[in-house]
C-alpha cells in the first residue's frame, strides 16, 4: 500500500506510514481543533518535493503565513505555492464549479487532494432547503453524495490521496458530523480531532488495517508534533 506523508514524522509514525493514497480520509471536529493545519501540512510537504495540490478552501483557513512557517527559511515558499493549485468557492454553487475544475485539472499530474472544509457550504443551503420542501433537502443531500463519490472515485482510481475535512454538531449529548452517513459512508478512514481546553487529541475512529487509538498532540510552527502517546 502507497502511502503518501502527513508531512510530521509524529502523524506518519501514528499512520504507520502517512494517509493512505487510495481513499478518502476524513478529518473531522470542532472550531480551533486543527483541522486545517493538518491539510496544510500534508499539502506544503508534498509541494515541497515537487509535488502538485489541488486544495479547495471554503472556510477561508489557507495562509500563507501558515505556509510560510510551515516551509522555513531555508526555501523560498513562494517556489512551494506555485504547486498548490487554490479554489476559494464561497458558496455551495461555486463548490459545485470548484469540482468541474478539479476534474479538468487531472489531466495534469496530480498528487493530493484536499477540501477544506466538505461541508460548511452545504450546511448553509440545506438550512434554506429545509426551509423549503423536502426535494429541495433531497437535491442538495445528492450533490453532497455525488461530490464524494467523485473523489472517493478518484483516489481509487488513480491512486491519488484525498484528505477533507468536516464539522460535528451536538444532538442529543452526542456529537455528530454534518452530513451525517454521507461522509461516513464515502471516508474509508475517519479522524477525529479534539480541542479540550488547549488539550489537543487526535482520534483515528476508522481505518482499513489499524485499530482505533489517540495520540495528544500540539501545533507548533514547525507543523504538528505528539505530547505522549495514548
Amino acid at each position: 500500500m502507497v502511502k503518501v506523508s502527513a508531512g510530521s514524522y509524529d502523524l506518519n509514525k501514528w499512520l504507520h506510514g502517512g494517509y493512505d493514497s487510495d481513499i478518502v480520509t476524513v478529518l473531522y471536529g470542532g472550531p480551533g481543533t486543527g483541522k486545517t493545519n493538518f491539510c496544510l501540512l500534508a499539502a506544503v510537504s508534498q509541494a515541497k518535493k515537487g509535488k502538485k495540490i489541488i486544495f479547495i478552501d471554503t472556510e477561508g483557513g489557507f495562509s500563507i503565513e501558515r505556509v510560510k512557517q510551515l516551509v522555513g527559511d531555508k526555501e523560498d515558499h513562494k517556489e512551494v505555492l506555485k504547486n498548490i493549485f487554490l479554489l476559494k468557492p464561497t458558496s455551495f454553487d461555486e463548490q459545485k464549479k470548484a469540482f468541474v475544475e478539479l476534474n479538468k485539472r487531472l489531466k495534469d499530474q496530480i498528487d493530493l487532494i484536499v477540501v477544506d472544509g466538505m461541508t460548511i457550504l452545504y450546511r448553509l443551503d440545506f438550512a434554506d432547503a429545509r426551509e423549503k420542501n423536502e426535494e429541495a433537502v433531497q437535491t442538495i443531500n445528492s450533490e453532497l453524495a455525488r461530490q464524494m463519490k467523485t473523489l472517493a472515485e478518484i483516489a481509487r482510481k488513480k491512486e491519488i490521496p484525498v484528505l477533507v475535512t468536516n464539522q460535528i454538531y451536538r444532538w442529543e449529548d452526542e456529537d455528530r458530523m454534518v452530513g451525517g452517513d454521507i461522509l461516513k459512508y464515502w471516508g474509508k478512514c475517519l479522524i477525529e480531532v479534539v480541542n479540550d481546553k488547549g488539550c489537543r487529541e487526535v482520534f483515528l475512529r476508522k481505518h482499513r488495517s489499524l485499530p482505533e487509538k489517540s495520540m495528544t498532540f500540539q501545533i507548533y510552527n514547525g507543523g504538528i508534533r505528539k505530547r505522549g502517546w495514548i
